[in-house]
């Protein structure tokens, strides 16, 4: 049985313990968070409770003032109650579950759980966010009762982003406890849960930091430089930008020491022991405080030099800094324009410059090591390879990778040069598919060392693996831009997979396609993906080609199309729910806002940003705007309508991007009614139930509004007044301004007079105009280019 957990205590206000309690209140959570007494307080402070509470409070200001936001908005900071450990520790009885997030010292967390045990509530949840320590250490002492609700919850930082949830239970944890932090931490707080074992550094920690040492011994091996050493281990071995280096920047290189010392310390039976040992130079960096981004100076440093960004890189052997040189190497140009992580892999471990070569040892010893911790960190190699994709943003886990390269070749490989090869991995190549993995009718299976045959892949039926149900002959009509695919239960789903998943004429006439063939044998359908990002917006290469060219025709038809199946969708006989996540931008905002509900991911990045590119919203998103903000204003009410409209203007002519579902709602681009939807694992799943919702509810289109009630010019007048004043003010550019008015005569329903009533095929062709008159601009036309060039806008 699932137990309920609706108000936590987080004993400890540092970065973690208040990343956890802001994440606990996105979710709506209430929160204690408690903290120690600040040291040197006078006699009067002592007796004032702010000072008293004061590290606690700081914990809840730096999480309001963290970059990237650890709050979906700053309002929701007020979940979370603020106390201290000598005043206000009984009330962890009020606390459902009760997490430990203190300094990791085993003596300090044994006093913390003494007072935990003395005042929670019996059958109340308690747990360590400890990266590391023995679970039989931080119980030593405790009844039975307090052990079997006892176990590890280890978050990563920063806890909003990371998806990354390690459970480690002890062995007297009651089954039902890691079963409701398993459903908790997955439907609640959104997070990739993996179980590991009560190891030291657990799963993620102990291969991701063995990977990075193994870097830094290969680097002295081999004479690399640091900068030499990242440009093999990013992007090209399927790792995030940052690589090796660049991360322990961002985590400080004093928690990445700690960690690797712990290792050390704590497995002497390990085969690479020596490796985690940090050498003297590290340990050096350490005490003269260059810990990384945290100290403005790590690995790397950046100044600035005569107004301009300077960047350096440490030298290990001087400790001095050096400038960086941004080397190339053909091993890492010749996969820039790979898309699939798996082959960069490939191409890159079998090329045969320096960075190659090395990068290659590093992979050799980092898959061997990760055979080599199964059973000992965890028992599958499911639980590892989530654990490093969801804990280091690896793209590939160590056995999702080997797959890649090739174990059969690599194994080879690795023998001819004297590497000794784990028995478990020979039990693979013993298999007739010689991989850790398999596909079977469009179902993954893994090879379980445990049983020495292949099982599925664990997968929640909460879970839609868009390419399983492809892999299972659902796909239903497809082209170069977009896949219609069958869900199941009579629902279908329209999958974008262009370059970004941007929005072009592929797209469009598969929308088109779409709405066509669910009207005659699916009871609706949900527009959603598995890419990166859901859309970043329009073809613009395209429409600035077409521009530059005074091609308008195709620029029209293209925009118009897009328009006509916006508007269709909008109408269609059965419900339709967008799916959004990360970006969803420009084309990708539009292409959400006519669907019945959208069930957004909590991490949405959504915004109308087409002005930053010198146009407005051209596929229907100006008019959705307008009736987005006054939807709520009756039409038989005698009111001003350009208070609402300046809404809209503001949203669009600012170009507002959300950093969350929550403050895409706050912006207006997520109506009340929309969901807002933490776990992004089952968000297609959440989509497809409301379309069945919707259907067997009787479901019938929406009415043609009639409440489109204009400013009209009188409204133009006044956007432009205030265009004129921001102008004066050197607040926006001349071109900005003529955006802008633009932009106010579309949303004001055009040169008519006030509270004119208006259409929506009336606002499209205003829309439509305004959008190929700025197309002709060579002003927008710079906008556009610049943006393709340099990814971000032009103000000129």
């Amino acid at each position: 049985m699932r137990r309920k957990i609706e108000k936590v205590a987080v004993l400890g206000a540092g970065v973690m313990g208040s990343g956890i309690a802001a994440h606990l209140a996105n979710t709506g959570t209430r929160c204690l968070l408690l903290d120690m007494v600040p040291r040197g307080l006078s006699d009067e402070e002592l007796k004032d409770k702010s000072k008293r509470n004061g590290l606690a409070i700081a914990g809840v200001q730096g999480a309001l003032k963290a970059k990237p936001a650890a709050f979906y908005t700053k309002d929701l900071a007020n979940l979370i109650e603020v106390g201290n450990f000598e005043d206000d520790f009984q009330r962890v009885a009020e606390c459902d579950w009760i997490v430990e997030v203190v300094v990791e010292r085993l003596d300090i967390k044994q006093k913390i759980f003494g007072q935990v045990a003395k005042h929670r509530t019996p059958g109340s949840l308690v747990t360590s966010n400890t990266s590391g320590l023995p679970i039989s250490g931080m119980l030593e002492g405790m009844d039975e009762e307090f052990r079997q609700h006892f176990m590890v919850t280890h978050f990563f930082n920063p806890v909003r982003y990371m998806k990354l949830l390690e459970l480690i239970p002890g062995p007297d944890t009651l089954p039902d406890v890691v079963e409701t932090f398993a459903s908790f931490g997955e439907d609640v707080l959104g997070k990739g849960i993996v179980y590991g074992k009560d190891t030291p550094n657990f799963i993620a920690n102990r291969i991701g930091i063995h990977g990075i040492m193994a870097a830094v011994d290969e680097m002295e091996k081999q004479g690399l430089t640091i900068e030499e050493v990242d440009a093999a281990l990013g992007t090209p071995m399927g790792r995030p930008k940052s690589a090796a280096f660049r991360t322990a920047d961002l985590v400080g290189i004093d928690t990445f020491v700690h960690v690797s010392q712990n290792t050390y310390d704590n497995c002497p039976d390990d085969e690479e022991r020596d490796v985690f040992k940090p050498p003297k130079w590290l340990v050096d960096m350490v005490e003269k405080g260059m810990l990384g981004n945290k100290t403005r100076g790590g690995f790397y440093k950046r100044d600035k030099v005569d107004g301009k960004k300077v960047f350096y890189q440490i030298d290990p052997g001087s400790l001095e800094y050096k400038l960086t040189e941004r080397p190339k190497f053909s091993s890492v140009g010749a996969v820039k324009s790979i898309d699939d992580p798996a082959k960069r892999i490939k191409k890159v471990v079998n090329a045969d410059d320096k960075v190659a070569k090395f990068a290659w040892s590093v992979a050799a010893r980092s898959l061997i090591y990760a055979a080599n911790r199964l059973g000992e960190i965890a028992d599958d190699i499911v639980n590892i390879d989530n654990a490093m994709k969801w804990g280091f943003n690896w793209d590939l886990g160590p056995f999702e990778a080997w797959d890649a390269i090739g174990v059969r070749e690599s194994v080879a490989r690795m023998e001819e040069e004297g590497l000794e090869i784990p028995k478990v991995v020979k039990k693979v190549l013993a298999t007739p598919y010689g991989t850790w993995y398999i596909n079977v009718c469009g179902e993954r299976y893994f090879f379980d060392v445990t049983q020495n045959r292949y099982r599925p892949v664990p997968l929640a039926d909460t879970i839609k693996d868009i390419a399983a149900l492809k892999a299972k002959d659902r796909v239903i009509a497809k082209n170069a831009g977009a896949t219609l695919v069958d869900m199941g239960n009579d629902v279908a789903l329209l999958e974008f997979h262009s370059k970004m998943n941007s929005i072009d004429g592929d797209i469009i006439e598969m929308l088109d396609k779409s709405l066509e063939i669910v009207g005659k044998n699916y009871k609706g359908l949900v527009i959603g993906n598995q890419g990166t990002h859901f859309s970043v917006g329009a073809n613009l290469m395209l429409i600035w080609m077409s521009a530059t060219q005074k091609q308008w025709d195709p620029v029209k038809e293209m925009v118009s199309k897009f328009q006509e199946v916006n508007s269709a969708m909008r109408y269609a006989p059965f419900p339709v729910v967008a799916a959004p996540h990360q970006m969803a931008l420009g084309g990708g905002c539009e292409v959400c806002l006519p669907a019945d509900v959208i069930v957004a991911n909590a991490e949405l990045y959504m915004g109308l940003v087409e002005v930053g590119g010198g146009l407005i919203p051209g596929g229907g998103g100006t008019k959705e705007m307008i009736m987005r903000v006054l939807s709520g204003v009756p039409k038989d009410v005698k009111t001003d309508r350009f208070p609402f409209i300046q809404k809209a203007f503001e949203a669009i002519g600012m170009a507002k991007v959300s950093f969350s579902a929550v403050l895409a709602r706050e912006i207006g681009y997520l109506r009340p009614t929309d969901i807002v939807q933490v776990s992004r694992d089952r968000q297609l799943y959440d989509a497809m139930k409301i379309v069945e919702g919707m259907h067997e509810a009787g479901y019938k289109p929406p009415a043609k509004p009639d409440y489109l009630i204009m400013p009209g010019r009188t409204g133009i007048g006044a956007i432009r007044a205030g265009l004129y004043q921001m102008k004066l003010g050197g607040w926006i550019t001349e071109h900005d301004a003529f955006i802008g008015e633009k932009l106010g005569q579309v949303l004001c329903g055009g040169d008519v007079p006030e509270n004119t009533v208006r259409t929506e095929e009336q606002l499209l062709e205003l829309e439509l105009e305004v959008f190929m008159s700025l197309c002709g601009e060579e002003k927008s036309q710079a906008r556009m280019s610049h943006m393709l060039m340099k990814n971000k806008p032009l103000r000129n």
